[in-house]
């Protein structure tokens, strides 16, 4: 257990952050689910759209340091490949 003030409120902040970015992790992997179940369905359209919402998400979660920016992109790009392969067909 923390002794001094500054630890205390470190502790604090810490569980603070992390409650912030649980919330907001739990936000994008909806947005992604969205997508999935979309191409689930065959809804090509609607995957479209959904990619389009999900798209400026995962930035914002790069930029608020939830995911890194490999992670990010790895994740648009299987999506984006996802959605070709399902037009194609």
């Amino acid at each position: 257990m923390a002794n001094h003030v500054s630890a205390k409120k470190r502790v604090r902040q810490n569980a603070k952050r992390a409650k912030i970015n649980s919330a907001n992790r739990s936000r994008i992997r909806t947005f992604v689910k969205k997508v999935e179940m979309a191409l689930v369905v065959g809804d090509v359209a609607g995957a479209e759209t959904a990619l389009l919402a999900c798209q400026p998400e995962l930035q914002k979660s790069v930029t608020k340091g939830i995911l890194p920016k490999r992670t990010a992109s790895r994740k648009m790009s299987r999506l984006s490949a996802r959605i070709k392969a399902a037009k194609s067909k």
